[in-house]
């Protein structure tokens, strides 16, 4: 059995491999877990739109549900085909600017809360954000055990898009103080950026010597 490169898909103890199976047992596993992980996500964004009233992270909330959605669907596409998606994978854009405020002021102390009425823009926001990190994670774990080459492009085509929405979160926190973003001196900064220098060209038949 040929897949769409011509290459032969095989099993060693019961032959051909139909493109629909080629995918090794690390793969079934790990893409499982990340599919699994992405409904919970979305359904969380369902979840916890109610709590928030501001309507730039309405916004937010909107367009990465609708990306996520998306991305879901093609990722399960060509998990159950084993060949390319119904349609290519895209890359998300954020809104917003990408200016930060650096710094740290006096604020209370965060700790769980232990009703949903304290739910607000600023625990949701953080909500989302963790569930965005923990989807890059586990959407990098899975595409480094993927044996079929659509999945692992699929997978790994992902990864900075949640990257993308957990930067645009973290914006929005920062912009209203929920996210405060520390900077060293100018000299401190200076001192650990300037400790790398440009690796050198090796010289012609030296490598391994």
């Amino acid at each position: 059995m040929f897949n769409q490169q011509g290459h032969l898909h095989e099993n060693m103890h019961t032959g051909s491999v139909p493109q629909h199976f080629n995918h090794g047992g690390h793969e079934v596993l790990d893409v499982r877990e990340t599919l699994m992980g992405s409904i919970a996500a979305m359904n969380q964004y369902s979840v916890l739109r109610q709590y928030v009233r501001d309507p730039e992270l309405l916004d937010i909330m909107d367009r990465q549900y609708a990306f996520m959605q998306e991305e879901y669907n093609i990722t399960v596409d060509c998990f159950q085909s084993g060949r390319d998606p119904y349609k290519e994978t895209e890359s998300y854009e954020m809104n917003q600017d990408n200016d930060f405020i650096y710094g740290l002021e006096a604020s209370q102390p965060v700790h769980p809360i232990h009703s949903s009425s304290a739910m607000n823009e600023q625990t949701v926001a953080d909500c989302l954000r963790s569930l965005q990190k923990s989807s890059a994670i586990m959407k990098t774990m899975a595409a480094l055990e993927s044996t079929n080459p659509v999945v692992r492009r699929v997978l790994a085509d992902s990864v900075p898009n949640c990257v993308e929405m957990v930067y645009e979160l973290s914006i929005y926190q920062n912009k209203h103080h929920y996210y405060q973003v520390p900077q060293f001196t100018e000299q401190d900064m200076s001192q650990m950026m300037n400790e790398f220098a440009p690796a050198q060209a090796m010289p012609n038949n030296t490598w391994g010597h």
